[in-house]
Formats: structure tokens, sequence, C-alpha cells
């Protein structure tokens, strides 16, 4: 039987730091505060939403919605964007993406200026996690991954880590994280030739695909971690990991579930990216 890594311990803990050091900023005059920017009434981005606002009510951090509807023009939206920047008050911006088709989503991204950039989305924030700088911020569910790991304790340094998915959401940034730990990191995909002699051999596999439950038993092996970053509806309606859950956990050492995993800690980084902007704005 794994052990399994809930994600609600990790963002409890981090969460009593973070309510600390929002509260020093309070004393100092400064509240944290995130601007939420929603193009429409999408379920996933609501329910997102609903526990951003949680997590930061929770830790002292102020959140704006900006609401914005689905026919919006491009130059709307760059505008409100371009007013987030000049804003002082507003230390961390949260976009929601995909964007509708007719807006161009890369020149929306690249207008917000790294410093507000709180989930990654800019080529600039990109360009920080790749080259190791410690510029902008990355992306919160590569983020989060990491955090459950080292909460845990899973040794990374020298290890052997495959990550199943190539997105800049969370494959390659997080591969990046692996790398700077000292870890040794495959990249694969669904693409992938022979992926199961390739993941058999790690010692960490980080799931992020896309794909319900492509990570079967036959593809891992003992004294491994699993950290499962998909969320995906069955096609019998159950939500559902990039892992196998029933499968794999009596083979595995230590395996993250879905739900109560990776996308617990994903909007407790996403405070700590907000009250760290805060923080640079005060030193």
């Amino acid at each position: 039987m794994a052990n399994v890594l809930l994600g609600k311990d990790v963002a409890d803990q981090m969460s009593e730091e973070l309510i600390e050091r929002a509260a020093r900023l309070r004393e100092n005059g400064v509240e944290p505060t995130l601007a939420i920017v929603r193009v429409g009434e999408e379920g996933d981005d609501l329910a997102y939403e609903r526990g951003a606002l949680k997590r930061a009510e929770k830790v002292g951090v102020k959140v704006c919605v900006r609401t914005l509807p689905l026919d919006v023009s491009q130059e709307a939206i760059l505008q409100e964007i371009e007013g987030i920047n000049a804003d002082p008050a507003i230390h961390g911006c949260l976009m929601f993406r995909p964007l509708p088709s007719h807006l161009d989503e890369q020149t929306i991204c690249d207008t917000l200026v790294p410093e507000k950039d709180i989930d990654g989305i800019s080529s600039a924030s990109m360009a920080g996690v790749f080259m190791g700088s410690g510029k902008g911020f990355a992306p919160c569910t590569a983020k989060a991954s990491m955090a459950v790991l080292n909460h845990y304790g899973i040794p990374v340094k020298g290890a052997r880590a495959t990550v199943i998915g190539r997105s800049l959401v969370i494959g390659r940034p997080v591969a990046m994280m692996l790398l700077q730990e000292h870890a040794t990191v495959t990249i694969c995909h669904t693409r992938t030739v022979d992926l199961e002699s390739i993941t058999r051999e790690s010692d960490i596999i980080i799931a992020c695909a896309g794909k319900a439950e492509m990570v079967t038993a036959p593809m891992v092996a003992e004294g491994q971690t699993i950290i499962d970053v998909g969320i995906n509806v069955t096609e019998d309606g159950r939500l559902s990991g990039d892992v196998a859950f029933d499968e794999v956990e009596p083979i595995v050492a230590n395996i993250t579930p879905v739900p109560r995993g990776v996308g617990s800690v994903t909007t407790t980084v996403l405070m700590q990216h907000v009250i760290e902007a805060a923080e640079k704005t005060t030193a």
C-alpha cells in the first residue's frame, strides 16, 4: 500500500506561513491584492476561482475579479491588463486560459508585466524558469508539484524523474524545476515509443499529459513516487487523474490522489506568489 500524499497537508502548512507574511504586509500599510481576469463563465474557471477566493480569504489576500464578455475585443482586454500593470495596489494577476479563439492569447499574456505575472503565463516569466534566474514566477501547478515532493521529503537530488507531458503550463516548466533540484529528467508524452520501459526505471513520475488513467500498473515499479497532475472526466462520469490510481497505488511507494492532491496546493502557491510580489514592492 502506497503512502497517499494529500495536498491538504501541504497547503495547510504553507498557509500558516502565508497568514503571518500577509499580516506583516498589512502592518506596513500594504494589502496583498490579486486581480483575476476571466473571460466568460466557463465551469472549470469558475471552480478554480471559487477555490482561489477561499484560499485568499484564509491567508489574507484581497481579490478583485474582472469579468469580461466572451466577445471581448483584443483592445479591451489589453486595456484591462495594462490597467492592472499600472495599478500599484494590485500585486498579481491571474488570467484564465485558454482565451476565445478570436483573441491573440500570446500577445495578451506578454502584455502582463513579469512582476505581476504570478502564474507564469508570459514569455518573460517562462524564460526565468528555463534560465533558473529567479526572475518572475513559475506556473503555479508546476511549483505545486515540487512543493508536494519537498513537503513529504521525497528525494529529488540525483533521482531519475520522468515527466509525462510537454505543455508550457506544467510539463516543460516542472522538468526545468526538477533539473534545478539536480534530478536527471526525461520528458515523455503521449507519442513516446515504449513509454513503459522509461517509466519503470524512474524514481519519480509526474503525470501531466491530460489523458485519463494512461499510467497503468505495467508502467510502474516498487519504490516509486507518482505525482498525478491530471484532471479528467472518464466515460462513466468519474473524476480521474492521468494515473489509474486503483491499479498503481498497491505497487508504488508514494502517490498523489485526484482529487485532493496537487490541485489543492496550486491555489496556495498562487497566494504565495501574490504575497511575494507584494513583499517585493516594499523592499
